[in-house]
């Protein structure tokens, strides 16, 4: 689903703790194991600060030096995301997506990771409030193309979660578009035609 990506764990954060719900390995759950030991890693860090988390070179790691260390000693892991999903009011948790290859999450992986994150989010909170399968796929569908617009304003001129998606509202009501119709021209045109030099700075100060 996720390119690059060979490992996966879905953390959540329950009563002040961190818990893995779900891994689809051993090496995933060693890696939340020594983030929880750690208090930060991209699953940590997604979680508490809010926003996606990416590290494709763990080799040379520009945060988490520590982990990244013990990371690259102990597991095949060379490349890590964390994605926040919200679980509920109460519970928070990251979908943690792991590489055995050095700079295999590029803008592709991010885009994909944020759209799988979008519909964990939405799967979760459609089955605890009981709404069927047609709500929950239509809110996927409308989630998926604006996850990957997200992602690729993320990656390519270095905002985060929130300034990217900030940029697609802005355009939306300003040429009174569609927010999916919006996502899609980012799509097409990778991210370039829509977000200028003054829309970053604007939306960092």
């Amino acid at each position: 689903v996720v390119t690059g990506c060979d490992h996966a764990s879905l953390l959540v954060r329950r009563d002040g703790r961190y818990v893995t719900v779900g891994a689809s390995d051993g090496i995933a759950k060693r890696i939340d194991d020594l983030e929880r030991l750690a208090g930060d890693g991209p699953c940590v860090d997604a979680i508490e600060e809010e926003t996606p988390q990416i590290e494709t070179d763990l080799t040379a790691p520009s945060q988490w030096h520590r982990l990244a260390a013990r990371l690259v000693a102990e597991t095949p892991v060379r490349g890590a995301m964390g994605f926040r999903i919200l679980v509920d009011r109460r519970k928070s948790g990251a979908l943690n997506l792991f590489s055995d290859k050095a700079g295999a999450f590029d803008t592709q992986a991010a885009g994909q990771a944020i759209v799988l994150a979008s519909f964990a989010s939405v799967a979760i909170n459609a089955v605890a409030q009981g709404e069927d399968v047609a709500t929950l796929r239509r809110g996927l569908m409308s989630n998926r193309e604006i996850g990957k617009a997200v992602g690729m304003l993320m990656m390519l001129h270095g905002v985060d979660e929130h300034d990217a998606f900030d940029v697609l509202r802005r355009y939306s009501q300003d040429l009174n578009i569609k927010l999916a119709d919006v996502a899609r021209t980012v799509i097409e045109h990778r991210g370039n035609p829509i977000f200028s030099g003054d829309d970053r700075s604007s939306d960092k100060g």
